[in-house]
């Protein structure tokens, strides 16, 4: 893939996009990174795949077409092992397709009532891609492994992290400053794997 000087981050969402100009800064490379708003817009394509890779390669791919610059993309959510790494590419509806986080995180803790806490293994996963205009394809995993708790504690965060005790952690992701979420979550390690990668690049 050639020199990268423009990156499209196939996202409406503006706090992925303030993340990685931030993070882009604090690396010192010297890529502009924009956003879907920053083009005209075009009709979302539908995350048809089973996998976060492959979600997130649908995304990227129809950014770069629309675009013509190089495009990122991220599927992220939860595995859980006791509900055979379910909800998966599920997790942002997993009570339904017009459910919010307090409904998915209620659905959750019923469906793990009772199961013992050596049994309530989780981890969360981001698949981050990146697309360029002739097809090249690359991508980066991160995961974040830990176990679900009790009950919901922590008022940061988004989705399931008032239930999520990472690795090591007597706190939910929820609990955690955004500066300590950020240095293990999956999304911060796929994230700075692209950055090291770009480095490479220059």
């Amino acid at each position: 893939m050639s020199r990268i000087e423009k990156v499209v981050l196939a996202t409406n969402n503006p706090k992925k996009l303030t993340e990685l100009r931030r993070v882009m800064a604090e690396s010192g490379l010297a890529v502009e990174v924009l956003g879907l708003a920053d083009f005209p817009a075009y009709p979302e394509p539908i995350e048809s795949e089973r996998s976060f890779e492959g979600n997130a390669f649908i995304k990227a791919e129809a950014a770069a077409k629309h675009t013509g610059l190089p495009s990122l993309a991220d599927d992220s959510g939860l595995e859980v092992d006791e509900l055979n790494s379910m909800p998966g590419v599920r997790s942002a509806r997993w009570a339904g397709p017009d459910c919010d986080d307090a409904a998915n995180n209620a659905l959750l803790l019923a469906q793990l009532a009772g199961v013992p806490a050596d049994q309530r293994g989780a981890r969360f996963v981001c698949a981050l891609v990146l697309v360029s205009p002739v097809g090249e394809r690359r991508l980066w995993r991160g995961e974040m492994p830990g176990r679900i708790a009790d009950e919901e504690r922590g008022a940061g965060g988004f989705g399931y992290d008032p239930l999520f005790l990472p690795d090591g952690e007597h706190r939910t992701s929820a609990e955690l400053t955004a500066a300590e979420k950020d240095a293990i979550s999956h999304r911060g390690k796929a994230v700075r794997a692209f950055i090291t990668w770009l480095g490479e690049q220059r």
